[in-house]
C-alpha cells in the first residue's frame, strides 16, 4: 500500500474521527505500566471517553469518544505516557511480556527504555510511519511471529538475530550493538526514500536495509510460530507470581482498571489484547483471581474468549456493515465458536455463525485488527457473515 496520503495513524495530538467519536491512541513501549499509569488511563477513560480502555495488537491502548482532547494530552503526558509531542506515534515497540521473570531466557526488559529514548532523541526518525513495528524477543518466539518491520531475536548464546520486514536477516549482532543496530534500521528504512507504510512492502526491502546496515548476512536463519497469550498463574523464577488476565475482545472496563491499578504491581499490556500482572506473593495472587474473574477478567487458558478477535465494527466505525462485537460475543455465549464452519466459505445470518478455533470477526474486508497466523475469518457483508477457514 502506497504512502498517497498523510500518514493517518492516530495517536494522542492527533486523534482519529471514529463513527462514534474522536480516538485516542497512546503508546505503551514494551507494554509496561506502572499502577499510576494504569489508573490515569482508567480515570481519563471514565472522565473522559467511553468508559473503556481498548487493548490494541500492538500492546499499546485506545480510548474512544474522547470529550477533551487538550485534557487527556495533559493528563498523559504527566502521567509521563507522552514523553515527545514529535515522537509519539513511532514508539512501537512490543517485547517478550514474560521477559525476565518467567523462564530462564534472555532478559531484554533494560533494552525497551533504551530503544525508545533513542527513538526520541532522533530528530528524523519523527518521520517513521505510525504502522513501522518494532520488537524485542528474549528468545521464547512469543513476539518475533508478529512480523516487525525491525526488531531482535535473542538467540541463548550472547547473540541477537535482526528481524527485517517480518524475518530473520541473518545478521547476528551482540546484545549491547542491539538498540544502535535497530536505530540503524530505522534510518535504513527511510533512507530508501520508500513510499511504502511496511518494510515488506517495499520491494527487496529487507535487504536494502541489512545493505545499508554494512553488516552481512550468515547462513543461519531462525523461523516462528504465532504464539498463545500467556494465560493464568504464571510462577516467577523469584519465587513470586504473575497472572495473565485475558480481556473479551480487547475492552477492558476503566473500572476493572481500577481494581488492577490498586493492586499496586507492575502491569504488562501483551499484543494479544490481555495483560499480565507481575510480581505478586502466592496469597496476593490468589485474591486478585477472586476479585477480578468475577468483574470479567479470563485467568482460564481454554475460555473460549481468547480465541476470538473482532474489528471495532459499528457503531465505532462507519465503514462497518453491523455490530460485530455483539455478533461475536453472542456466538461465544451460545457456544457457536466451538463447531465447525460448514463449508470452505459461507454466508449466513449472525445468529447461525458457526465457527471454531482462532477466529477474527471482521465488520467489512478490510479486516482490521486481524492476528497473523491461521484464523477463520468471519467478515460482515449486506447479506450476513462470510465465513472464510484458514487456507
Amino acid at each position: 500500500m502506497s504512502r498517497t496520503n498523510a500518514d493517518s495513524c492516530p495517536g494522542v495530538l492527533r486523534l482519529h474521527q471514529a463513527a462514534d467519536g474522536p480516538l485516542a491512541r497512546i503508546r505503551v513501549p514494551g507494554g509496561h505500566l506502572t499502577p499510576a499509569q494504569l489508573q490515569t488511563l482508567a480515570e481519563s477513560a471514565h472522565e473522559l471517553g467511553d468508559g473503556h480502555i481498548e487493548l490494541t495488537s500492538r500492546g499499546n491502548v485506545q480510548l474512544r469518544q474522547v470529550r477533551d482532547a487538550d485534557a487527556l494530552a495533559d493528563r498523559l503526558a504527566a502521567a509521563g505516557l507522552l514523553p515527545s509531542e514529535t515522537h509519539e506515534r513511532v514508539r512501537n515497540i512490543i517485547a517478550s511480556p514474560l521477559s525476565g521473570r518467567v523462564g530462564h531466557y534472555t532478559d531484554i526488559r533494560p533494552l525497551v527504555p533504551e530503544l525508545d529514548a533513542r527513538l526520541l532523541d532522533a530528530p528524523r526518525l519523527a518521520e517513521l510511519p505510525g504502522r513501522v513495528l518494532f520488537t524485542m524477543d528474549d528468545g521464547r518466539g512469543d513476539v518475533s511471529a508478529l512480523r516487525p518491520d525491525i526488531g531482535v531475536h535473542a538467540l541463548g548464546d550472547d547473540r541477537f538475530a535482526l528481524l527485517l520486514a517480518g524475518t530473520d536477516s541473518g545478521i547476528r549482532v551482540s546484545p549491547a550493538e542491539s538498540v544502535e543496530v535497530l536505530i540503524a534500521a530505522a534510518h535504513g528504512f527511510l533512507h530508501l526514500g520508500t513510499d511504502r507504510w511496511r518494510l515488506h512492502e517495499v520491494e527487496d526491502g529487507a535487504a536494502r536495509v541489512a545493505a545499508h546496515l554494512g553488516l552481512l548476512p550468515g547462513p543461519e536463519r531462525v523461523e516462528f510460530a504465532a504464539a498463545e497469550p500467556p494465560i493464568g498463574w504464571l510462577p516467577q523464577d523469584d519465587g513470586l507470581v504473575a497472572l495473565g488476565a485475558g480481556v473479551r475482545l480487547g475492552s477492558l472496563p476503566a473500572r476493572t482498571a481500577e481494581f488492577l491499578a490498586a493492586v499496586e504491581r507492575p502491569i504488562l499490556l501483551t499484543p494479544w489484547r490481555s495483560l499480565v500482572l507481575a510480581d505478586l506473593a502466592e496469597g496476593a495472587a490468589e485474591q486478585v483471581v477472586r476479585v477480578l474473574a468475577p468483574m470479567g477478567l479470563i485467568f482460564d487458558a481454554a475460555s473460549p474468549w481468547l480465541r476470538i478477535t473482532a474489528c471495532a465494527g459499528l457503531p465505532g466505525c462507519a465503514k462497518s456493515h453491523t455490530d460485530v462485537r455483539a455478533d461475536a460475543a453472542a456466538a461465544i455465549e451460545a457456544g457457536r465458536t466451538d463447531g465447525f464452519a460448514t463449508g470452505p466459505e459461507v454466508t449466513v445470518p449472525a445468529e447461525d455463525v458457526v465457527a471454531g478455533g482462532r477466529q477474527h470477526w471482521s465488520g467489512c474486508d478490510r479486516r482490521c485488527g486481524r492476528p497473523a497466523g491461521p484464523v477463520t475469518d468471519i467478515t460482515a457483508t449486506p447479506d450476513g457473515y462470510r465465513v472464510t477457514a484458514p487456507g
